[in-house]
């Protein structure tokens, strides 16, 4: 298999494009095939630092993985960081390039094609194999003329395109033809067929659907992908939040141990609680209230792409009120260690300039011009801790006890460490110690093993793809292309 490539797109964000992307990549890792992720452009909150410091999405560094690759800046060339509802920050081959808005951001248009395009090429002369994942929908019309992700990747660099739906939301046999009928014929011409994913039931009640689906729009069913459990790590967007159920596995111990998770407005980064959700008897929610905040042995005030704003959000809904109260444990993550400070001189992200932190630690921030990227590595209780930063602001601590980077102050921890509850020793030293403070009888168990779980959950996905797609025909289809016989689908786009 030489120079093959396939685009995945979806009908919908959060169809299931990124663990399809990820199943496809296991899948062909594990047949020996030289295989890697690709997403051109990438709207994501949830990024990663790769090994020469190059920040890249979240999703794409997880795919990595899946494929047995370290990630790498052409995986992702372009990311987009939404700083607020008209404003995002440009991530190009890792750097932060611009700060604009809609209008601003077309004016880039033609750079950022090239970048994503160049970016492809090499990795297409690396690889036997390139997977790309989509944006959103390749029918979102409106975008259709700028397009560098869905099909103007897809007709740019010659790819086939299978199309994800998620049934569980339903209607996706109206959204699976839609999706086709919407674009114009020189795009209908790439997409070779469809994946259904997050199916519960017998399949038998499914197949006339897919045999109509089939007869009226000329294109294979690639697979039924069944429901599955526990697929809840590393997920793209805040979007995932919203039905997101993560089953707790018994304690080890007598007892569980609860943490509530702050929902910022423009949380980023909330990958780092997968860790502690996956410890046998660790309740993991996210909260939006005060009230929710009452009966967490934990609270965790993680990262946030627009410090300031969700910093103003949390006393407007009486949540800085709630973590001022707090007796219990606080943990901040980077955007949330900041906000705990007594301070914050942010000239530079949101322009705000001098700002009253909620003064639970003696922390100082300022914010600078240039992104610190890095891959740290440190101790705390006696154990080894390997992490990776993102971020403008800049902490002086001016006491407390050391904490990784940043400190501690009675209760509440604070650091600008992404990923560092990855790290089995120190996860279990601090949920101890975070027992103990909130009086809780919690024991973590002594062989939860968080690297061998996310590689577990790929192996699930890869059987998915194994087990559930037809994988002769998607062998073929990334080999030869799409049938140059597919029919055109009414309206199409004009």
């Amino acid at each position: 298999m030489v120079n093959g490539a396939l685009l995945v797109a979806g009908t919908t964000s959060d169809a299931g494009k990124s663990v399809v992307t990820a199943g496809i990549c296991r899948w062909l890792a594990r047949r020996g095939v030289r295989v890697a992720p690709f997403k051109a452009q990438n709207m994501s909150l949830n990024s990663y630092v790769t090994a020469d410091g190059a920040e890249i999405g979240r999703a794409q560094a997880v795919q990595a993985q899946a494929a047995g690759l370290e990630p790498a800046a052409d995986m992702n060339p372009i990311l987009l960081k939404p700083g607020s509802d008209r404003r995002s920050q440009v991530v190009l081959m890792g750097r932060p390039v611009a700060d604009v808005d809609a209008m601003e951001y077309g004016a880039l248009k033609d750079l950022l094609r090239t970048t994503a395009l160049e970016a492809l090429e090499r990795l297409r002369k690396q690889y036997d194999v390139v997977v790309c994942e989509g944006a959103g929908s390749p029918a979102e019309i409106n975008l259709r003329r700028g397009d560098i992700a869905n099909m103007g990747l897809a007709r740019a660099a010659n790819l086939p395109v299978i199309v994800v739906g998620d049934i569980d939301r339903g209607g996706v046999f109206a959204a699976f033809y839609g999706t086709v009928g919407l674009l114009d014929a020189a795009d209908q011409a790439h997409v070779a067929g469809f994946v259904v994913n997050k199916f519960r039931g017998a399949k038998e009640l499914l197949e006339p659907g897919l045999d109509m689906i089939r007869r009226l729009t000329g294109r294979e069913v690639y697979g039924v992908l069944p429901w599955l459990d526990g697929l809840w790590l590393d997920v793209e967007d805040s979007l995932a939040l919203d039905g997101r159920q993560v089953a707790v596995r018994p304690p080890y111990g007598r007892r569980t141990l609860r943490v509530a998770v702050v929902r910022l407005p423009r949380i980023s980064n909330f990958t780092d609680v997968d860790a502690l959700a996956a410890e046998p008897g660790v309740v993991v929610r996210f909260a939006t209230s005060a009230g929710e905040l009452d009966d967490a042995d934990l609270v965790v005030l993680p990262g946030s792409r627009a410090t300031v704003a969700d910093l103003a959000w949390l006393r407007e809904s009486g949540l800085a009120a709630a973590l001022r109260a707090r007796t219990g444990p606080v943990l901040g993550i980077c955007g949330g260690f900041q906000m705990l400070g007594r301070e914050i001189v942010d000239d530079v992200e949101s322009g705000a300039g001098r700002v009253e932190g909620l003064g639970l630690l003696p922390v100082r921030v300022t914010f600078g011009a240039d992104k610190r990227l890095g891959r740290p590595v440190g101790s705390a209780y006696g154990e080894a801790v390997r992490a990776y930063e993102i971020h403008h602001g800049v902490a002086t601590v001016e006491g407390g006890e050391p904490f990784l980077d940043g400190c501690r102050s009675a209760n509440v921890f604070g650091t600008t460490w992404h990923g560092a509850l990855e790290n089995d020793g120190f996860r279990r030293a601090f949920l101890t110690d975070v027992a103990d403070r909130a009086g809780r009888a919690f024991t973590p168990a002594p062989d939860t093993d968080f690297a061998r779980l996310r590689e577990d959950r790929l192996d699930a996905l890869g059987d998915l793809i194994d087990h559930h797609m037809d994988t002769d025909a998607l062998l073929h289809l990334i080999e030869q292309g799409p049938s140059p016989t597919l029919p055109t689908l009414p309206p199409g786009a004009p």
